[in-house]
């Protein structure tokens, strides 16, 4: 909204095609006269603004185009020198512009303003009305003049008016008509609002280039002109211009095609070479008619109402109903751990087998996913070929139990899930404890790990809190008082203990290996050899190679099984004792050997 005035109030050039703004240079003696008149509407715009607050614009119109006023408005001539206001108010005021001239031309006497001043008070339609006449240099004029308030309407006609010129000035000849349309020609135009025009070219004399090329062409040069336009008109408003090609248009109107019905019924031309005014004319009168043939089209879409009806209906099945009913099943199936199913398939028997057969859901829930995979199945095979409004709505309700069941059922089973990880995480943490601590009940297994591991710094008082978690989350587990929060605990604090402790047998065994092993060189044909002996209570094994021997009282083959077998009955005893005779029994195996340290 325009607030303010500039230096001058300027006149405007209303060539048809060069509406741009003229500042004419003020000499010293009327320079004081513009500065004092400057005040003085000032000062009346904020009185109409106070007391009318519905009004859309207020402008002045530019010098040159008041005789034009004068011929084509019927103003009394001897205003020609006055300065003319121009006043738009909505449509809905238009019985009381007479009051609200009235109410002004006192303000402007009680003023006793010096300059001479004439108001007209208008409407959108009035302005609009000028078009209709081809009175096109006075919506121009209109559109070209100095707002002193603006609410959005005569920008969108500036920069309509100014993008209309610079298209003209290129190409006229192609231009049958530049039409304004949507929410200006509504009179409900703000400053955000976009600017809709429609330019129809003329294709009927296209002799160079194909008509689509010409639409291109031109369409490219439309465009361009957007910006230029926005920038000399400096408002917030942007155009969006439709571009039809002249025989396109006529095409639509015989076919009934809606947007070119609605853009001759709306629209106000800004422009017109004899071609859209009488199509309004035309359609005003009822003689703009479809072509037969568009006629039985829209008839026969009549005619496919209850097709169209009932392929609408098996759609509401396929795509809402059946995916609805089915994809939260599938997600059952995969809280409880299994690959999601096929859900025309395999759904319903692994649904009934994981839920039914275990009593977590009702038969009449199976019965219901049933039917729908059915009517699923039998649509698929063509044998459903349309469903009733009552069936679907006998779907939908029993849907909406099923869903809430199903959301019920999804609390038991993560409840359940979390029972059964936990268990799983303490018994894998105690079987780990059990192994390093070698105690077999709970409350020795605590009372060793923390004093023959926590308190000689083998572990951290940290991994005793960690025990302390597990512990806590299965008793609660017991009492069925499990919390989502208790559960993610001990899965985080399981998941740290379980790791430390893994890695701390791992130690002690590679410990333990290390200690029991003898590493021994010995030769076969000259070349020197490298083997592995083990060595356990009341056996050793031999190991060259992928070659495993056990040796006792004798030599007798073995594997690496029996080697792990061995490292786990030694893990309980601290000294290692070795028989000489396992030494005879090596030589007799590989012959003369050296022990390597």
């Amino acid at each position: 909204m325009s607030s303010k005035l500039p230096q001058e109030i300027p006149g405007m050039q209303l060539n048809n095609y060069s509406p741009k703004s003229v500042l004419p240079q003020p000499t010293v003696e009327s320079k004081n006269k513009i500065d004092k008149t400057k005040k003085n509407l000032e000062k009346l715009k904020n009185y109409i603004l106070k007391k009318y607050k519905f009004i859309q614009s207020l402008s002045v119109l530019p010098p040159q185009a008041i005789p034009m006023l004068i011929k084509e408005e019927e103003v009394p001539k001897e205003t020609e020198k006055y300065t003319h206001l121009y006043m738009i108010v909505p449509e809905a005021e238009f019985k009381n512009i007479k009051k609200i001239s009235a109410e002004i031309i006192k303000k402007v006497d009680d003023m006793k303003i010096d300059e001479k001043i004439w108001l007209q008070v208008k409407t959108p339609v009035d302005v609009w009305e000028n078009c209709m006449d081809s009175k096109f240099d006075l919506t121009a004029a209109i559109a070209m003049s100095y707002p002193l308030y603006d609410t959005g309407f005569l920008a969108g006609l500036r920069v309509a008016e100014i993008h209309k010129s610079l298209v003209l000035q290129k190409f006229e000849k192609y231009v049958v008509s530049y039409v304004l349309g949507g929410s200006i020609v509504r009179g409900e135009m703000v400053e955000t609002s976009d600017v809709d025009v429609a330019i129809i070219i003329n294709d009927t004399d296209v002799k160079q280039m194909p008509r689509l090329e010409l639409k291109e062409r031109l369409r490219g040069i439309i465009f361009k002109y957007i910006g230029e336009a926005e920038a000399l008109a400096g408002v917030k408003n942007k155009l969006s211009p439709q571009i039809w090609l002249l025989t396109d248009f006529w095409e639509g109107v015989k076919d009934a095609q809606p947007v070119y019905f609605t853009s001759i019924r709306d629209g106000v031309p800004l422009y017109d070479r004899g071609t859209f005014l009488p199509w309004k004319a035309l359609l005003r009168m009822g003689k703009l008619k479809p072509s037969p043939e568009a006629i039985d089209m829209f008839m026969a879409m009549g005619d496919k109402t209850q097709e169209r009806a009932k392929r609408a209906l098996l759609d509401i099945f396929v795509q809402d109903i059946f995916w609805g009913v089915t994809t939260p099943a599938q997600a059952l199936l995969m809280l409880s751990g299994l690959p999601p199913p096929n859900a025309k398939k395999e759904l319903v028997r692994d649904f009934k087998k994981n839920f039914l057969d275990t009593k977590m859901i009702e038969k009449k829930y199976i019965t219901f996913l049933e039917k729908v995979v059915k009517i699923w199945r039998d649509y698929e095979h063509n044998i459903v070929k349309e469903i009733s409004g009552k069936e679907i709505d006998v779907l939908l309700k029993d849907m909406v139990d099923y869903q809430k069941r199903i959301k019920d059922l999804r609390k038991e089973i993560e409840k359940k899930t979390e029972k059964e990880t936990i268990n799983k995480l303490y018994d894998n943490a105690f079987s780990l404890l059990k192994n390093i601590t070698g105690k077999k009940s709970q409350v020795a297994i605590i009372e060793s790990f923390e004093k023959d591991f926590v308190k000689t710094g083998k572990f951290t008082v940290q991994h005793s809190h960690m025990l302390d978690t597990i512990i806590g989350a299965k008793e609660a587990s017991k009492k069925g008082k499990t919390t989502f929060k208790k559960a993610n605990d001990a899965r985080k604090q399981s998941a740290l203990l379980i790791n430390d402790l893994i890695e701390y047998a791992q130690r002690c065994d590679l410990a333990l290996a290390d200690r029991s092993k003898m590493t021994i060189s010995y030769k076969i044909k000259d070349e020197s050899q490298i083997a592995e002996l083990f060595n356990y209570e009341n056996k050793s094994f031999l190991v060259r190679g992928s070659s495993v021997v056990k040796i006792t009282n004798k030599v007798s083959p073995s594997s690496v099984v029996e080697i792990t077998e061995a490292v786990e009955e030694q893990k309980e005893k601290e000294n290692i004792s070795i028989k000489p005779k396992i030494f005879e029994l090596v030589k007799e195996e590989i012959g003369e050997f050296e022990i390597i340290l």
